[in-house]
């Protein structure tokens, strides 16, 4: 499969998508789906908004179109979709600034007469959002997509695990945070997410946003590696000097929740069943109740999270799609990035070299990472 062919598998998920929601038409403008849809194209210029400078129209009968200003349409047909089949249709600027609902008003015109148009963000009165069916479409990776996500996670475990190892007592968290991004970069990831605990705040804090707090003994780095639009999760823990034998425990029971939620995701599990999963191993290590104190994470893909798993969750893990867990037990956490596939889950974030935790259930082992010793 060369990257026409997976553009042509998408847009036939997206044209069976129309079919089902009884759509002409969808209008994708949302950075995270004009990524999947391109095979890691971009349209991200402003990343604080979720819609991208430009958007893409797919209508029921395959036709595709790229909906641009002349600010954005050279380097979206030159760099982000060379050689593919998108017919232009570039506007004025002004044109775009001055009607809110410009956008919809061209893609409702392609649609030959039509009405019924979708979108993944709001864009209008009467275009109905369908970003949930959208992502339906995103779960199953494709075999391509599948590769670049073993890149990617093979890179941002390393570049990670090279960073973490160069880490003394000392520097700040927010330090810590820009070396990160620092070493991420230079594999051509970004971090969309880049938390950093030092000592107590581990315990404190799910969501540990960095500070200039200095770290002395305990620091955890957490990461959302994103390039091509795929983004893989990992986290890290390191401690200098003496083994912490408290820590060390907690991390071995996160380990453990981790251990079995990873044996349980197969395709057609619920995210119901897989909180359900978590919770029972909390329970069983002597820390009931930690599920409830933060999420246990979920599908992942071209969102760090497409959907959670909670008690009323009805999702059902597909073959070939990508999950990150990111069980914690106060003052420590397990993270890794997975690909779910009938025969077992492949992960692709693990850094070479790293302490690991091997857990065994129902006669499979399965590996997380531990707590390094400096």
């Amino acid at each position: 499969m060369n990257r026409s062919a997976e553009i042509a598998e998408k847009v036939g998920r997206v044209e069976r998508m129309l079919v089902a929601e009884e759509l002409d038409g969808v209008l994708i403008g949302a950075q995270h789906n004009f990524s999947w849809l391109t095979a890691g194209g971009s349209n991200g210029i402003d990343l604080s908004r979720d819609a991208g400078a430009g958007a893409l129209l797919v209508r029921a009968d395959g036709k595709r179109f790229v909906l641009a200003s002349r600010i954005e349409m050279p380097r979206l047909l030159a760099e982000e979709l060379t050689g593919e089949e998108f017919e232009p249709i570039e506007f004025a600027w002004e044109e775009e600034k001055a009607s809110p609902t410009f956008l919809a008003d061209r893609a409702l015109s392609l649609l030959e007469g039509s009405s019924a148009l979708g979108s993944d963000l709001p864009v209008g009165t009467g275009v109905r959002v369908v970003e949930g069916a959208l992502a339906g479409c995103r779960y199953r990776l494709t075999p391509l997509e599948v590769e670049r996500f073993r890149e990617l996670g093979r890179d941002a475990g390393r570049a990670v695990g090279d960073f973490v190892r160069s880490l003394e007592p000392g520097e700040t968290e927010r330090e810590v945070a820009r070396r990160a991004a620092d070493a991420l970069s230079t594999g051509g990831m970004r971090a969309v997410v880049c938390l950093v605990a030092a000592d107590e705040r581990i315990r404190q804090f799910r969501h540990p946003v960095p500070t200039g707090r200095s770290w002395e003994k305990i620091l955890m780095l957490v990461v959302c590696a994103r390039r091509g639009g795929l983004i893989a999760s990992l986290s890290r823990i390191v401690c200098a000097g003496s083994v912490d034998e408290e820590l060390q425990r907690r991390t071995e029971a996160a380990a453990r929740v981790n251990a079995h939620l990873l044996a349980a995701t197969r395709p057609g599990a619920s995210g119901a069943e897989l909180y359900a999963t978590a919770a029972r191993a909390y329970a069983a290590e002597g820390f009931a109740g930690e599920e409830r104190l933060h999420h246990q994470g979920g599908a992942a893909g071209y969102r760090t999270r497409d959907w959670v798993a909670h008690p009323a969750s009805a999702e059902v893990v597909q073959d070939g799609q990508a999950f990150a867990w990111n069980p914690s037990i106060t003052g420590t956490k397990v993270e890794e990035t997975i690909i779910a596939r009938e025969s077992g889950v492949e992960v692709v974030t693990a850094t070479s070299d790293w302490p690991q935790v091997a857990v065994e259930v129902d006669g499979s082992v399965y590996l997380s990472p531990g707590v390094l010793f400096i």
